[in-house]
């Protein structure tokens, strides 16, 4: 009887907690705001791509380091959010990395050649990497447990939502002003978030002492490991990997910083990232299916603009309202999603969601030179079904995989997974296209020179038409070019194509990983961590 008194007592106490003042929620919005303009910038350059690359003169390998360079530098700084917000202050790292991810939104504005894009963009992940992760804090520690879920809403609709609105809203940008527009939109932005940012939050005294104990060691080997490793998987198809010198020492230091993080796991007395939670199965399996489904996610944010615009003729705008559907289930099941979490078994809420994600990419398979964005829309719903479905119970799961003292580690590594996968992916799916796509230029070219009487039908045909002037030579020429054309077309399409068929492969070939998944306890300790 006793224990259920304390138990009603305590529930009591939970009910009189004061709500949220005026002052926490300036404090909550400007952590959603942080976490809006980092997330949106993950993909918002995204349906612009193909203006760019041709403004500053990129191939469309060398394009996806716009995606990659953001995404590798994020990854590197999420793990760390936690440690420099104790360092420096929640206020101070928050205006600190709002003004360096402003200052190089701007550089990425005015960039008028690749590799000052690329720096840009490099510089933008790494301060805005630590805007979400924050943003969860704020919710976490300015809320009362009753008025948590809001926070927790607010917070897990901008986070999935951002990568989705942002090729529309890039798109537009693209189209009524100039692609530029989508990185100096964030001055407004930021200065709206610093004055929320010094209403909100108090300061808080530094702690630059922890900088001489940092495990540097280990964030020196893990910012090499990761960074040598991406620019391995980007330049390795066109460099022919390992006759390339520059690729070979790539390598070689990747290699060195793995080892050197081995090394600092190993002996640092308070490893900045707690890499020994992946020999918990259950929790290792989460990561595994977050690298995975990062991979799939951010491919189809790169593959499926290229071809809305090389196939179909879209534009950026136009191709951002295809890519924007897929954010149409988010949105309807958002408010239903704390009874969804809560009552749902776990298992199979990630198989349904993994499985609906394998559909949309197998729905696109059987791409052809008439397909138009129309034809995307079923695949683009099932996408942002499966995306909510799996997501957010992975995001639980990895709670509950591990104890209770190393949940903020183990949310800080599912963040960092999701966008390695999203790195990894963008990389190896740059080989793949310009592998296959090299394969069925091949095929289709040998095939028509040699065997096709049709195809030397077309060209004598084409040719009588260019030469209406009387300049067969000419006309020849230019019927030749306009087969070549349709060749690298159809090499294209098929390369698209598979694309598909390969990420749907690769996450139905995971799927069983989902039932060595641990349910997250009940309670709020699960409902806490539900983020990006």
């Amino acid at each position: 009887m006793s224990g259920a008194a304390a138990t009603n007592a305590a529930s009591g106490a939970a009910q009189r907690a004061p709500n949220a003042s005026l002052t926490d929620w300036i404090a909550v919005i400007a952590g959603a705001l942080g976490a809006l303009i980092a997330s949106l910038d993950i993909s918002i350059v995204n349906s612009a791509l193909p203006q760019i690359q041709g403004e500053i003169g990129a191939s469309g390998t060398e394009g996806t380091w716009i995606g990659t360079g953001y995404l590798v530098s994020e990854v590197v700084m999420i793990p760390l959010s936690a440690w420099l917000s104790r360092v420096f202050g929640l206020r101070t790292l928050l205006l600190l990395c709002g003004g360096l991810f402003t200052l190089f939104s701007m550089v990425c504005g005015g960039a008028h050649d690749l590799p000052t894009l690329i720096i840009g963009r490099v510089g933008q992940g790494f301060f805005g990497g630590a805007l979400i992760p924050t943003a969860q804090t704020i919710v976490r520690t300015r809320l009362p447990q009753h008025q948590m879920p809001i926070g927790m809403t607010i917070f897990g609709l901008i986070v999935l939502l951002g990568p989705l609105l942002g090729p529309l809203i890039g798109g537009w940008m693209t189209d009524t002003m100039s692609w530029r527009w989508c990185f100096f939109i964030n001055v407004p932005v930021a200065a709206a978030l610093f004055t929320l940012l010094l209403f909100g939050l108090p300061h808080q005294k530094s702690r630059l002492d922890q900088l001489i104990r940092a495990d540097w060691l280990g964030i020196a080997g893990m910012t090499l490991g990761l960074s040598c490793l991406t620019v391995v998987l980007e330049e390795g198809q066109r460099d022919h990997w390992f006759e390339s010198s520059s690729i070979v020492v790539m390598t070689i230091v990747s290699i060195a910083g793995f080892i050197m993080l081995g090394v600092a796991q190993a002996t640092a007395k308070q490893p900045f990232i707690k890499l020994r939670l992946m020999l918990n199965k259950s929790y290792a399996s989460v990561i595994l299916l977050v690298v995975v489904t990062g991979m799939v996610l951010y491919g189809i944010l790169y593959v499926l603009p290229q071809f809305l615009a090389q196939i179909a003729g879209y534009n950026a705008s136009q191709s951002g309202r295809i890519l924007a559907v897929s954010g149409v289930p988010a949105i309807l099941m958002m408010p239903l999603l704390p009874l969804i979490l809560g009552k749902a078994p776990l298992k199979p809420m990630v198989l349904l969601g993994l499985f609906c994600f394998a559909a949309s990419c197998f729905v696109d398979i059987s791409l052809t030179a008439n397909t138009s964005g129309d034809q995307f829309v079923l695949s683009q719903l099932l996408r942002g079904l499966g995306q909510i479905l799996a997501m957010m119970p992975l995001n639980q799961a990895s709670v509950g995989s591990v104890s209770r003292e190393d949940t903020a580690d183990a949310a800080g590594l599912f963040n960092m997974a999701r966008n390695l996968g999203g790195s990894l992916g963008l990389a190896l799916l740059g080989v793949f296209i310009d592998r296959r796509a090299a394969t069925h230029f091949g095929v289709i070219s040998q095939s028509v020179t040699q065997n096709s009487d049709l195809a030397q039908s077309r060209i004598a045909a084409q040719a009588a038409q260019f030469a209406q002037g009387g300049d067969l030579a000419a006309g020849q020429t230019q019927a030749l070019m306009s087969l070549t054309r349709t060749i690298h077309q159809q090499a294209m399409i098929m390369t698209y194509s598979e694309c598909f068929l390969v990420l749907g492969v690769a996450l139905l070939a995971l799927s069983p990983l989902v039932f060595i998944l641990r349910p997250p306890p009940k309670g709020g300790a699960a409902s806490s961590e539900m983020a990006h």
